[in-house]
């Protein structure tokens, strides 16, 4: 049963996405990358920008998330995450931790019938602990309605850290260990990696945080160990699926060499 439907009073009108007049660049197949990982960074700067309150700038930034999602299903990405909530963020404010609670629980409510209409599997990477039980109950029910969708997984990171994940799974092999489960010579970076949030997650080939800075900021730490990384100035509420494929054009001109030297083969991702 789907739960019911909320008014909350900060919710912006529905907007469809406009799927003419932008073509995606050209590229080999090969070029493009799996999965990418985005930080939406900006928000609160965007809104300084026009004398609006943070608020607004968290609204703003809904269209953006869905235009990306847009332009990562025209390229050909498979995997999309984003950081729609931090632990971190639990620092911020109450009044902004209330928005953003009811925020995301809202954007999954009003957008999910048109992401499951787009072949989208929603997926939900991140602690129950302090998120509101409507909030969980959003995310689950996105889960099961779009499950059996392949076109392009998109991971809501929400109430997440990278270091509690990596903390949650090994203290979840340390139990079994304890247990007599499993001896300490089977532990290795392969069951760690099944004991993730998401493990069937594939590891992140480009991660991009939008607004110009340069960090990670505890963002899919484990997956990212290999991930070519993308900052753009563009503040997120002005972020969309062309600023996604330049990020993707400048992931193609790379050249992934995985710990390898320069004159060493590597998997490499050329250009058009």
């Amino acid at each position: 049963m789907s739960p019911k439907p909320y008014t909350h009073k900060d919710a912006v009108p529905y907007v469809p996405v406009d799927w003419t007049g932008l073509y995606p660049p050209e590229l080999p197949r090969k070029a493009v990358p799996e999965h990418v990982a985005i930080v939406m960074d900006g928000n609160g700067r965007w809104a300084n920008q026009r004398g609006l309150t943070r608020i607004e700038g968290h609204k703003a930034g809904e269209v953006a998330l869905l235009d990306v999602v847009a332009g990562a299903l025209q390229i050909g990405v498979k995997h999309l995450s984003v950081y729609a909530f931090s632990t971190e963020n639990w620092k911020r404010s109450p009044d902004e931790v209330r928005f953003l609670m009811g925020y995301n629980r809202d954007v999954l409510h009003r957008r999910r019938d048109q992401l499951n209409e787009w072949g989208v599997r929603i997926r939900w990477a991140g602690r129950k602990p302090r998120l509101w039980k409507s909030v969980i109950e959003e995310l689950q029910f996105a889960e099961q309605m779009t499950a059996g969708n392949s076109a392009l997984t998109l991971t809501m990171c929400v109430n997440y850290g990278g270091r509690n994940e990596i903390t949650d799974a090994v203290r979840s092999i340390a139990d079994d260990v304890a247990a007599g489960r499993i001896r300490p010579s089977a532990v290795s970076e392969k069951l760690i990696a099944k004991r993730l949030y998401t493990p069937e997650m594939p590891d992140v080939d480009l991660f991009v945080r939008s607004s110009g800075e340069q960090r990670t900021s505890n963002f899919l730490l484990w997956q990212s160990a290999y991930a070519e990384m993308v900052f753009l100035d563009t503040l997120w509420p002005d972020f969309g699926r062309t600023e996604l494929w330049q990020a993707i054009e400048l992931y193609a001109s790379r050249n992934r060499r995985f710990g390898g030297a320069v004159d060493t083969p590597t998997v490499t991702t050329p250009a058009s």
